[in-house]
């Protein structure tokens, strides 16, 4: 089983039915580290791949007599848009046979659409301008509820709860000890002890030297 097959194919409404033999435009973002530029590569296409997500499609131009192809892949986002300058007239649908030629031999005969193609043609111009439209103002009306989107409030039952809840009250063993709960009283021997202990005596010789010396006679 492929898993490829399994992943979904947004395709890009930018861009058109084409097939070998047309010359297109195609705009292409190119990546150099932080910036990002857009360039342009026109020629005609000479390969397309129908793989699902694996499709791609080859274009080549002659620059200064020198060929140049690049391949670009169908689904990629760096492919922003492809536009058809010209419909070819062809019999392949591998144009490699153009890698042989010159410049001038390698010119395809333009093909002409019909009234009927050119106005599906128109009608699909006109639903990608209406889609682009309509894709702009989505994005502005997101952002605009974005700006006036008030702050999240708090459910009204997590209010009411908070509101009811009681505070934790202690349990009634507890305040009773905490009431009948008598303070520490001091023990009757240490209280005799302290109330008997006499209180100490001086020395003699201490007093002796308190005593204040006689005041010397005169003679």
């Amino acid at each position: 089983m492929n898993i490829a097959s399994l992943v979904e194919v947004k395709p890009n409404p930018n861009i058109p039915a084409f097939g070998p033999g047309d010359t297109v435009k195609v705009s292409a973002k190119i990546v150099e580290g932080e910036r990002e530029r857009t360039q342009l590569f026109q020629g005609v296409v000479i390969k397309v791949r129908r793989g699902g997500v694996g499709s791609s499609f080859t274009v080549r131009r002659v620059t200064h007599g020198v060929g140049v192809e690049r391949t670009f892949p169908l689904y990629s986002p760096l492919v922003e848009k492809v536009e058809v300058v010209r419909h070819g007239k062809v019999r392949r649908a591998k144009l490699y046979y153009l890698r042989g030629l010159s410049a001038k031999a390698s010119r395809i005969k333009e093909r002409r659409l019909s009234k009927q193609e050119l106005e599906w043609e128109r009608e699909a111009a006109q639903k990608l301008k209406q889609e682009q439209k309509l894709k702009r103002e989505r994005e502005a009306a997101q952002k605009l509820e974005q700006e006036q989107a008030p702050e999240l409030e708090q459910e009204p039952e997590q209010k009411l709860e908070q509101e009811q809840a009681p505070e934790p009250e202690q349990e009634p063993e507890q305040k009773l000890e905490q009431e009948q709960a008598p303070e520490p009283e001091q023990e009757p021997e240490q209280k005799l002890e302290q109330e008997q202990a006499p209180e100490p005596e001086q020395e003699p010789e201490q007093k002796l030297e308190q005593e204040p010396a006689p005041e010397s006679e005169l003679e």
